[in-house]
C-alpha cells in the first residue's frame, strides 16, 4: 500500500488547513495539493506547492516582448504562440514542487533531468522500508531483439513465475541482511551508510522535486512518450494529469505542439515539399539516412 494510515492522516490535516493569500492560485491545482496519486505498487506523486498559472505565463511574455504580443487577442492564443515559436522563458515563471515515492532505478533515470532542485530521503540517517517494486505480470517482458533499450514479448507461464520468484526472494533476502547488519544485537551495528549498499535497485526511495514549467514540459515530452520505459512513464502520466488542471492552456499547447507534433530537418522539409507536388520520393532519392527516413515516415504515419 503506497500510503500508510499515518501519512493519510497527515495529508488530510494539511488539506484541512486554510490560509488567506493575495497571490494567484489555480483552482484545478488547489484540488491536487497534498493529495497522493498512487503510482506502481508502492509509489505516489503529490503536489506540495506551486507558483503561477496560465496568466503568469502571459504576464511575463507581455513584459518581455512588449509590442510583439499586441496582436494576440487572448491568453490562450498568446500561449500557443509562445509554444509554437519556442519562447521558453515565460513558461519558467511557473514552478511546482512534488513529493515523489519511486523505485531507485526509476530515480536514477529521473535524475538525468538536471534542471530541477532535488532533496532525497537519506538512508545514511534513516532506515529504508521493506518496499520493493515488483512488476505486474502484464509488464514482465523479455529483452527486445531489435532495440537494445527496449522490451520484447511478454514472458509467459513458468518463465514469468520463475522471474517473479527470483525478484521476490532476492529482495527479501537482501533486506533481511540489511536488517541484520544494522542490528544492535551484540555490537553497535554496521553504519547505515554502509549497510544500504547491499539493497537492490527496486527498493523505494522518496524525494522532493521542484522544477519550472518549461523544464517540466521537457521532462514530460521525453518520459510521457510511448517509447519511454513503462516504470517512469506512469509517473509522467500522473504528472500530466496534474499539470493539465494547473495550467490548462499551456498544457493544451504542449500536447498539440510537443506531444502531438513533429519536427523535421531541412532534408525532411524538402521531402515533404516534393511529396506535396505529387512526386514519388523514396529513401534512396531523399538524401536522408535509413534511420532518419524511417523516423520521418513513422511520424507521418502516426507510428
Amino acid at each position: 500500500m503506497p500510503i500508510t494510515p499515518e501519512q493519510q492522516a497527515e495529508i488530510e490535516a494539511q488539506r484541512g488547513e486554510r490560509r488567506e493569500t493575495l497571490r494567484a492560485t489555480a483552482p484545478g491545482m488547489e484540488q491536487h495539493l497534498y493529495t497522493a496519486h498512487e503510482v506502481l505498487d508502492h509509489g505516489f506523486v503529490r503536489v506540495i506547492d506551486y507558483m503561477g498559472d496560465d496568466s503568469a505565463i502571459c504576464q511575463a511574455a507581455r513584459v518581455s516582448y512588449g509590442k510583439g504580443t499586441k496582436a494576440v487577442s487572448n491568453d490562450a492564443g498568446l500561449i500557443r504562440y509562445l509554444m509554437r515559436h519556442w519562447h521558453s522563458t515565460p513558461f519558467e515563471m511557473c514552478e511546482i514542487k512534488l513529493h515523489v515515492k519511486l523505485p531507485v532505478f526509476v530515480a536514477r533515470q529521473w535524475i538525468r533531468h538536471r534542471t530541477a532542485n532535488v532533496n532525497e530521503y537519506s538512508a545514511r540517517y534513516s532506515i529504508l522500508d521493506r518496499e520493493f517494486y515488483i512488476p505486474a505480470p502484464d509488464h514482465l517482458n523479455a529483452q527486445s531483439v531489435v532495440n537494445n533499450q527496449g522490451r520484447g514479448n511478454l514472458l509467459q507461464g513458468e518463465e514469468a513465475a520463475r522471474v517473479l520468484d527470483i525478484l521476490k526472494r532476492d529482495c527479501n533476502q537482501a533486506y533481511d541482511h540489511y536488517e541484520q547488519m544494522i542490528s544492535d544485537d551484540g555490537q553497535s551495528g554496521l553504519a547505515r551508510e554502509l549497510a544500504r549498499m547491499n539493497l537492490p535497485m527496486n527498493i523505494y526511495t522518496q524525494w522532493y522535486w521542484k522544477v519550472d514549467l518549461h523544464n517540466l514540459f521537457h521532462f514530460l515530452r521525453l518520459r510521457a512518450d510511448s517509447h519511454a520505459q513503462y516504470e517512469i512513464r506512469v509517473y509522467a502520466d500522473a504528472i500530466c494529469k496534474i499539470v493539465a488542471d494547473w495550467v490548462p492552456a499551456a498544457f493544451g499547447a504542449f500536447e498539440d505542439y510537443r506531444m502531438g507534433g513533429a519536427q523535421f530537418s531541412g532534408k525532411g522539409m524538402a521531402v515533404l515539399r516534393r511529396m506535396l507536388k505529387g512526386e514519388q520520393v523514396t529513401q534512396e532519392t531523399s538524401g536522408m539516412s535509413a534511420g532518419e527516413w524511417r523516423e520521418m515516415m513513422g511520424s507521418l504515419n502516426g507510428s
